[in-house]
């Protein structure tokens, strides 16, 4: 892989940027924070922002990519917003001074692609509208979902190890990382073969057939868990983000955990669905969590939901998830309900709504206004308020800066005892 000397002298000035940011004190105050948290002993609320409309932020060229290669792109964009947000929003945010590399590998099944009709109200903007065209009506679909056959490209990890090894020597450390990422959410693509009002209704209609496809879809997940796991990829991940804040934590991995191999059992694993808002507890028992329970167990500590209403649904998952630690509630909970049935149990996850960065004024006394009230609910439980789905800012950076100011005022003064 040939680097030209402009791609690699950007990409070095990033990198030494980072890694002054990560020798900062306040990191190492940051993760206690985020440990306390995770092992259910928080001193506040902690605050985190992600997916980001970064086609909107950019201010003064900060985000605007200098490299010519592709290769040094993708890096130099990670980089980039890294910094940038350090700079103008960083709420609770840890920079650690790593360059990961992620294994390559290749699948022989890879999973079935959606089939969708889209429309945009901005060309810039990766948020859509999607109409999904069907492709499992019945039975005789359901082995169109492939199971995944893994292999690791180790030449072309090795390149990109040995590339970045050579672009940032003497700059910032590289390090091979394994494979961190164990969220899934296999009803989230179901409904992308499916379709959503034809699959809520077969819930109803054709009990058996549905129990039959989300077999299969959880199956398939199983089928690449293990395949990393088989092929010594899995990687501890108590240090970071599975769609909620940081995972810190001193419980994983576990007490007799090997650094020459991880488990299931030394990571957080979690799972999702959010297409069952509407359903009832017992449905979403029967047709979700007992499959997903397949994934979760294998797992030292779990973490459940996303964008799903689940105050109503405590119950289901302490009878179902015995390793539960985490659980997210959507902006459209009933926050006093969720307080009691979460309790200090569990991490409550708070999601607060992002709608106040869309709307034609911006009004950051509404924002206080709301914060202030949820923490006023929610005091005494260890909270993270965590910021995503947020669709756009209208071209307005200074929206998202000043709402991380807020959050982050509003969370300090929110002292969990």
């Amino acid at each position: 892989m040939k680097i030209s000397s402009a791609d690699k002298r950007i990409l070095r000035e990033l990198g030494r940027a980072k890694a002054e940011v990560a020798s900062e004190a306040v990191n190492a105050e940051r993760r206690e924070l985020w440990t306390r948290l995770n092992d259910l002993d928080a001193v506040r609320p902690m605050v985190w922002v992600f997916e980001i409309p970064w086609n909107e932020m950019d201010t003064d060229g900060e985000l605007t990519l200098r490299c010519r290669d592709p290769f040094c792109r993708r890096w130099e964009q990670a980089l980039r917003q890294d910094l940038y947000q350090w700079k103008h929003m960083p709420a609770d945010m840890v920079m650690d001074g790593v360059i990961r590399v992620p294994p390559v590998l290749r699948d022989a099944n890879p999973p079935l692609a959606e089939r969708v009709d889209v429309a945009r109200t901005d060309p810039t903007s990766a948020v859509l509208s999607r109409h999904f065209q069907i492709q499992i009506r019945d039975e005789g679909d359901i082995e169109k979902i492939p199971m995944p056959e893994l292999t690791l490209d180790r030449e072309a990890w090795d390149r990109n190890f040995d590339a970045l090894s050579g672009i940032f020597d003497g700059v910032i450390a590289v390090e091979r990382t394994g494979i961190q990422g164990t969220s899934v959410a296999p009803w989230d693509q179901l409904v992308r073969l499916t379709g959503v009002d034809e699959i809520l209704t077969d819930l109803r209609e054709r009990p058996q057939y549905v129990h039959a496809l989300i077999d299969r879809m959880m199956a398939a997940d199983l089928r690449r868990l293990e395949q990393w796991e088989a092929l010594n990829l899995l990687a501890p991940n108590n240090a970071r983000w599975l769609g909620g804040g940081y995972q810190f934590t001193r419980a994983l991995p576990g007490p007799d955990w090997s650094p020459a191999r991880t488990r299931p059992a030394d990571m957080w694993g979690r799972t999702m669905s959010q297409i069952f808002s509407a359903v009832s507890p017992a449905m979403h028992e029967e047709f979700a969590l007992r499959y997903e329970c397949r994934w979760l167990r294998r797992f030292g500590l779990a973490y459940y939901g996303c964008c799903e209403p689940l105050h109503l649904k405590m119950d289901i998952l302490r009878r179902n998830v015995p390793n539960l630690r985490k659980v997210s509630m959507s902006p459209w909970v009933d926050l006093e309900a969720a307080a009691r049935n979460v309790g200090r149990d569990y991490v409550f996850s708070w999601k607060p709504n992002p709608a106040f960065l869309a709307e034609d004024a911006w009004r950051p006394d509404a924002v206080r206004a709301d914060m202030d009230r949820a923490m006023r609910v929610l005091k005494g439980l260890h909270v993270e308020i965590i910021l995503k789905d947020i669709s756009t800012v209208r071209y307005q950076p200074r929206r998202l800066w000043e709402w991380v100011e807020i959050a982050t005022d509003v969370a300090r003064r929110s002292a969990t005892g």
